[in-house]
């Protein structure tokens, strides 16, 4: 398999809707020391450069990135999966004032936690 395909493969098992801002940049496999897993897969993605909607009217400009995030989610097979986020950081012009911003985790990550929004919402089912 080659780079394009391997990726094109990864964008299936990911969290729906985080291609939107995300692009996935790499992937890696590493054996682990865990009773029940024997490797953990590691997804990067970084986010588009693409500025928040509601900052769109106003003037900006990019800011780098913020410091990655890793997420857990959904095991597949004998494999932990998680997630590296790396944001990115705007400076915006609001009311002749520059702020930072950013991309709120919130369609993506559970409140509270380090899991995928999807992981959270499966595990709290399987407690019920």
């Amino acid at each position: 398999m080659n780079k394009e395909t391997d990726l094109s493969l990864l964008s299936l098992i990911l969290p729906e809707g985080l291609l939107t801002y995300f692009d996935i940049v790499g992937f890696d496999k590493k054996a682990i020391k865990d009773p029940l897993y024997v490797n953990r897969l590691t997804i990067y993605l970084e986010e588009k450069k693409e500025i928040p909607e509601a900052y769109k009217n106003h003037q900006y400009k990019a800011s780098g990135f913020m410091e990655p995030r890793i997420i857990d989610d959904y095991p597949i097979r004998d494999n932990l999966v998680s997630l590296s986020l790396k944001r990115r950081r705007w400076d915006v012009l609001v009311d002749q004032k520059w702020i930072k911003v950013n991309r709120s985790w919130g369609d993506f990550i559970a409140q509270g936690t380090r899991l995928s929004k999807e992981f959270a919402d499966f595990l709290k089912e399987g407690n019920r």
